[in-house]
C-alpha cells in the first residue's frame, strides 16, 4: 500500500506495496451508432445525443415513463429482486443470511455523485478511505480498512491489487447498480474480504428498445463533465451499449487539476433462447489531483492554506486500464444453468510526487511523529517518491448452478464452479535516489520542481496465480425455512524476481516462492413468517493477505494469511404495501494471525488479534405526497484485542482509517411532475490515524442538495450543491497529521437530455 511513511514505505520498498428505471430517459426508435471506432473518435461520438436531444425532444412520441425525474429504483426492488452478489445462487435479499445493499445507477447520477467511491460511500456502514496511495479507491467496512480487507469487484470479477492499489472501474457513468455484501466474503471471491465486498455492475445493452441519453455539465472549480450512452437492439437476437464519459476539473487546491475519460462498449448476441453471449471492452484514463493531503499546524487545520498544495509543480499521478471479458449463459431448461466469464484486465499506474508534509514545532522537531527536524513554524517537505506499477490480469470463473425439487415442499438449489487467475506485475521505483528535502513558509512558497537521481526503472516483477474450486446450496424447506451454506478452497502462489540494471543489461533474480491454501465457508438459515420478512442468523469464516498478496515480500515469506470469521444475526422486512423496506444487522468479527513483535529486537510473530462488533440499520420509505426517505446508520467498537509492535502495546486501541459512527440520510420530493428537490446528509464519526490512537481525525457532517426540472419530458436541468454549508474537513489521510480534505461548497449545473 503506498499510503503513509516509514513502515508503510518500507512495505512499499519490500513490495507490500429488466425494467427501465423512470431515470433512464427511454424513448424507442433510434437509429444504431457506427461500433467500429477508436476510443477518443467513439467517444466524441457519443456525446451528440447532449446536443441533438433539445431539437428531437418534441417530436419523439410519448412512452409510459414521462416525467424523467422520477429516478431510482423503488424500495420494493431492493429486496424482492434475485442478487448474485451476496450469493451465487440468485437469491434474493431477502432469502440471503447476510447483509447486501443495492445503490443503482440511477440514482448515483441523480444524486451527483462523481466517483464510485462516494456513492459507495452512502451504503450502511461504509467510508471512504481513498487517497492517491491507494488509487483513490480503498474502504473501510465493519472496523475492516484497505484493499486487503475489503474486496473489490466489477461483474462478480474480483479486481487483484497491486501494492494496496486498485483504480478501476472510472466512471459512474457506465455503472448499472453497486452492491455491497457486508461481512467476511472470501468463500465467494477469496482472500482479502473480511470486512465486505463491493460489486460494481456495468451497463448492460436493452433487448427491447433502443436507448440514448446524454449529460454536460459545468460548475465550481471550472468543473466540466461531458457524458452520453446509447443502446439497444441491432436485431432480433443482437443488441448493443455503448457509453462515454469525460470529465475535468481545476480543483480546489493549487495545481489541482485533474482529467479523466472512460468508454465502453458491449455486445449481447442470443443466437437461442437458451444461450447468451456478452463481449464487453471498457477502458479509463485518469489524471486525478496531484494532491497528497493538508498538513496540520499546531494540531489543526488552518484555514489559511487550506488551498495549498505542498506538491511540486511538475508532480503527476496518472491510471490507465483495460478489461476485455467473454461470458456465456447457457440454460438449457429451468432446472440448470451454465456460466463461464472469462477476462483481461490491464493496468498502466504512474507516480511521481513530493508526498510528505508536516509542521515543525517550536522545538524544531515534525508533529506527525516522524521524527524530522528543522526550522520552528515552517513546512518540510519529504519523500520524493516515483513508482510505475505495470499489471495484467487474467482470468476465467465457471459455474454449473443445478435446481431440483427433492419433496413436496422441499427444493434445493445447488452451484459448483471453479475461478482461475493469473496476475504478472512489474514493479518499478526510484527508492534510491537521494533524499528531497525542502522547508518551505506555510503560506508563500515556490512548488519546485522533483529532483531525481537515481530514475524510476523496473526494480522485481511478481506473477501470482490463483486456483479455487467453490460450492453452494441452499435447501427450502417448505415456505418459510431455508438453510444456506458454501464452501472454497483457494491455493495461491506467489513467485517474485530481483531486477537489476548494471551496466545497462537487465538481470533477474529469483527472489521468493510463496503458497497459500485456504479453505473458507459460511452457514446460515432464513426464516420467513411471512414472505416479506426475513429473519436470519449465519457464521462465516473469511481470509485476509498480510498486505497485499501480489506483492509478497521476502519478509513475509514464513507467515500465513491472516484468518478471521463472523457471526451476524439481523431482519429484514418490506412493508407498505412494497414502499418500504428495512433492514437490520448485528455482528461480531474476530481476525486472527496479526503480525506482533513483543520488543523491537525479538522476532516478528503471528499471534495478534483485532474485532469488531456493531448494529448497522436502514430505512427506505415512499411516502404521499411525492416524499421519499432513504436512511441509514452504523454503530461498531473496532479494537485490537492482542497487538504488540515495536515493544508498543496497543491493546484496547481502535484500528486506524475506522470510523465507529456513519449515517446517511436522503430526502427527495417530487413538488410536481417537473420539479424534483433531493437533500442528503453524511456524518462519518472520528477516527485515528495511528495505532496509538495519539492522532484524532475529528468527526464531521456534509450536507448536499439537489434541484431538477424538466424543460420537457425529454430535457431537464439539474442543479448540484456539494457541502452547502462549507465544512472543511478530512476525506482521508495520507500521513499523521496530513488530511485529504474533501471539496468545499460548490455548485454544478447540468443539461441531461434522453430520446
Amino acid at each position: 500500500m503506498r499510503a503513509g511513511r516509514d513502515g508503510v514505505r518500507l512495505a512499499r520498498m519490500s513490495a507490500v506495496r429488466g425494467r427501465s428505471l423512470p431515470g433512464s430517459l427511454d424513448a424507442p426508435g433510434v437509429t444504431v451508432m457506427p461500433f467500429q471506432l477508436s476510443r477518443l473518435a467513439f467517444a466524441g461520438a457519443l456525446l451528440s445525443p447532449v446536443f441533438a436531444a433539445p431539437l428531437n425532444a418534441q417530436s419523439l412520441p410519448a412512452t409510459d415513463n414521462e416525467d424523467i425525474l422520477v429516478i431510482g429504483q423503488h424500495a420494493r426492488d431492493t429486496l424482492t429482486t434475485p442478487n448474485q452478489t451476496g450469493s451465487r445462487l440468485r437469491l434474493t435479499p431477502l432469502e440471503t443470511p447476510a447483509t447486501i445493499s443495492v445503490i443503482d445507477g440511477a440514482t448515483i447520477r441523480a444524486r451527483g455523485d462523481m466517483s464510485v467511491i462516494d456513492a459507495t460511500s452512502r451504503a450502511p456502514g461504509i467510508s471512504n478511505a481513498g487517497n492517491p496511495g491507494n488509487g483513490g479507491t480503498a474502504l473501510a467496512a465493519r472496523g475492516f480498512s484497505g484493499q486487503g480487507s475489503v474486496l473489490q469487484l466489477i461483474d462478480g470479477i474480483r479486481l487483484f491489487p497491486a501494492a494496496g492499489t486498485i483504480t478501476f472501474p472510472t466512471d459512474p457513468w457506465m455503472v448499472e447498480r453497486i452492491d455491497v455484501l457486508s461481512g467476511p466474503a472470501s468463500v465467494l471471491y477469496g482472500q482479502g474480504a473480511l470486512g465486505g465486498a463491493v460489486n460494481v455492475l456495468m451497463r448492460k445493452p436493452h433487448t427491447q428498445q433502443t436507448q440514448m441519453e446524454g449529460e454536460i455539465g459545468y460548475g465550481s472549480q471550472d468543473s466540466l463533465h461531458v457524458a452520453a450512452g446509447a443502446g439497444g437492439p441491432i436485431t432480433e437476437r443482437l443488441s448493443y451499449r455503448i457509453d462515454g464519459s469525460y470529465r475535468r476539473s481545476d480543483g480546489y487546491v493549487d495545481r489541482g487539476q485533474s482529467r479523466s475519460h472512460a468508454v465502453s462498449g458491449t455486445l449481447r448476441w442470443a443466437p437461442t433462447d437458451t444461450l447468451v453471449i456478452t463481449a464487453r471492452d471498457d477502458y479509463g484514463d485518469q489524471k486525478p489531483m496531484r494532491y497528497f493531503g493538508t498538513p496540520l499546524i499546531g494540531g489543526r487545520l488552518d484555514d489559511r492554506i487550506r488551498k495549498r498544495n505542498y506538491n511540486t509543480r511538475d508532480g503527476y499521478i496518472r491510471y490507465r486500464d483495460n478489461r476485455t471479458s467473454l461470458q456465456v449463459d447457457w440454460t438449457p431448461n429451468d432446472m440448470v444453468t451454465v456460466s463461464n466469464q472469462a477476462y483481461r484486465l490491464t493496468s498502466k499506474r504512474s507516480w511521481l510526487n513530493l508526498e510528505s508534509y508536516c509542521w515543525i514545532a517550536a522545538d524544531g522537531v515534525c508533529a506527525n511523529a516522524s521524527g524530522n527536524t528543522g526550522t520552528p513554524g515552517g513546512i518540510l517537505r519529504t519523500d520524493m517518491t516515483g513508482i510505475v506499477h505495470d499489471q495484467t490480469q487474467w482470468g476465467d470463473q465457471g459455474s454449473v448452478t443445478l435446481r431440483t425439487d427433492v419433496a413436496d415442499g422441499v427444493g434445493n438449489d445447488l452451484i459448483v464452479g471453479f475461478d482461475v487467475n493469473l496476475i504478472k506485475l512489474t514493479y518499478s521505483h526510484n527508492f534510491g535516489s537521494d533524499p528531497q528535502i525542502l522547508e518551505v513558509d506555510p503560506a508563500a512558497f515556490d512548488p519546485g520542481l522533483i529532483i531525481d537521481t537515481q530514475g524510476i526503472a523496473p526494480r522485481y516483477r511478481t506473477r501470482t496465480t490463483e486456483y479455487a474450486v467453490f460450492a453452494e446450496d441452499r435447501l427450502k424447506l417448505g415456505t418459510h425455512v431455508s438453510i444456506v451454506g458454501g464452501v472454497r478452497y483457494e491455493r495461491d502462489t506467489i513467485r517474485r524476481w530481483w531486477i537489476d540494471d548494471p551496466g545497462g543489461v537487465s538481470t533477474e533474480t529469483f527472489a521468493l516462492d510463496k503458497r497459500l491454501h485456504n479453505v473458507t465457508w459460511r452457514v446460515g438459515s432464513v426464516y420467513q413468517p411471512i414472505p416479506t420478512v426475513s429473519l436470519y442468523a449465519q457464521y462465516a469464516t473469511g481470509v485476509d493477505p498480510l498486505g497485499t498478496l501480489t506483492t509478497y515480500s521476502t519478509g513475509q515469506v514464513q507467515f500465513s494469511n491472516a484468518v478471521g470469521d463472523q457471526v451476524e444475526v439481523g431482519a429484514k422486512a418490506v412493508f407498505l404495501d412494497g414502499r418500504g423496506t428495512a433492514t437490520l444487522a448485528a455482528y461480531r468479527i474476530v481476525k486472527k494471525r496479526l503480525l506482533a513483535q513483543l520488543t523491537p529486537t525479538s522476532p516478528v510473530e503471528q499471534v495478534g488479534q483485532r474485532s469488531a462488533r456493531g448494529i448497522e440499520a436502514a430505512v427506505s420509505l415512499d411516502l404521499p405526497y411525492g416524499v421519499g426517505i432513504d436512511a441509514n446508520g452504523s454503530v461498531l467498537d473496532a479494537t485490537f484485542d492482542d497487538f504488540v509492535s515495536g515493544g508498543s502495546i496497543f491493546n484496547g486501541n481502535t484500528p486506524p482509517d475506522v470510523p465507529e459512527t456513519l449515517a446517511n440520510l436522503w430526502l427527495r420530493w417530487n413538488a410536481t411532475r417537473a420539479l424534483q428537490a433531493r437533500a442528503g446528509l453524511r456524518y462519518v464519526g472520528r477516527r485515528y490515524s495511528d495505532n496509538a490512537n495519539s492522532f484524532r481525525v475529528p468527526s464531521y457532517t456534509t450536507v448536499d442538495a439537489t434541484l431538477s426540472y424538466a424543460v420537457t419530458r425529454r430535457l431537464a436541468v439539474d442543479i448540484h450543491a456539494y457541502n452547502l454549508f462549507d465544512r472543511a474537513y478530512a476525506l482521508s489521510t495520507y500521513n499523521n497529521q496530513q488530511w485529504v480534505l474533501g471539496r468545499p461548497r460548490s455548485i454544478d449545473v447540468s443539461l441531461r437530455a434522453s430520446f
